[in-house]
């Protein structure tokens, strides 16, 4: 009788747990999530990933990194000025 009780009980559980899964599922597909990554300008920069637009490098550019690499200061100003990007 004890494993009888236990099927049920697992089947219960097993039974509960699938159908949480499928109102989860069903209602991540009617959401309007972003997906990482997609947000790419004009130029195919993933601003979500810190890259943008230098006309100068004719490349996307993280500009942290190539304040450091091309020895500018890490502001907006200096970044645009050396990537001579129009404003």
């Amino acid at each position: 009788m004890l494993k009888h009780s236990m099927k049920k009980l697992f089947s219960l559980g097993l039974f509960v747990a699938l159908s949480i899964n499928i109102l989860i599922a069903s209602e991540l597909n009617n959401s309007n999530f972003v997906t990482i990554g997609a947000d790419k300008d004009a130029h195919d920069c993933i601003g979500s990933a810190g890259f943008t637009w230098c006309a100068k490098m004719k490349f996307c550019e993280r500009p942290w990194e190539l304040a450091e690499k091309k020895k500018f200061e890490n502001t907006k100003v200096a970044f645009d000025n050396f990537c001579e990007n129009k404003k």
